[in-house]
């Protein structure tokens, strides 16, 4: 989403006519653009309740000037089907952002941020990362439930399981920086029995 540790030197990284390079983070997320840590990280200090209603509330001020914020008592009330649907108790909404949750349960409040703001590009960055098998399917079942015809899904991963429970339509293979093979799912299935050593 823009680290300032890295700089552009060359090219340039364009949304919908829009050049990437000239916004600033926050507005790269305005423009639809979310993106899932591998590591997840936990910040104190910042309950999980207000995190998600002020991104919500910004989203929606996003796609409609008229929108009014939803205040504290109202968001709660309308985040309940959500934790419902994901299986997550009201209480983590009392709890400091990702702070003593366990991997799996920073993974589902990922994916309760996606549901609550429907972004149109969705970065998942080795999304296995601190899963079990069980849980790593159940995120990939969620994952694959949020695709649609109106957002994209960019899975960056070393491995394929994931593949198993998620509908890709192209694989990319990159090296140094360049994308040096492009096909469809078949291309990973290919790479998981022979390895990259062909390509």
């Amino acid at each position: 989403m823009g680290h300032p540790k890295y700089e552009v030197t060359s090219w340039e990284i364009s949304i919908e006519w829009e050049n990437l390079l000239e916004m600033e983070p926050n507005e790269r997320s305005n423009a639809g653009i979310f993106l899932s840590f591998q590591n997840i990280p936990e910040i104190q200090g910042v309950k999980l309740s207000e995190y998600l209603r002020t991104i919500f509330n910004i989203s929606e001020k996003g796609k409609n000037d008229d929108f009014k914020d939803l205040s504290p008592f109202l968001f709660k009330r309308f985040i309940k089907k959500f934790l419902e649907e994901l299986q997550i108790d009201e209480k983590f909404l009392d709890r400091d952002l990702n702070v003593g949750f366990s991997g799996w349960e920073k993974r589902k409040i990922e994916i309760l941020q996606m549901k609550l703001i429907w972004p149109k590009y969705i970065i998942l960055d080795e999304i296995d990362s601190g899963l079990d098998l069980d849980a790593f399917k159940t995120v990939a079942t969620m994952l694959q439930g949020l695709s649609n015809e109106n957002n994209s899904l960019i899975i960056i991963t070393h491995y394929f399981t994931i593949l198993q429970y998620i509908d890709v339509d192209t694989v990319f293979v990159m090296k140094d920086g360049n994308i040096i093979k492009e096909w469809g799912k078949e291309l990973a299935d290919t790479i998981s029995k022979e390895g990259f050593g062909e390509i």
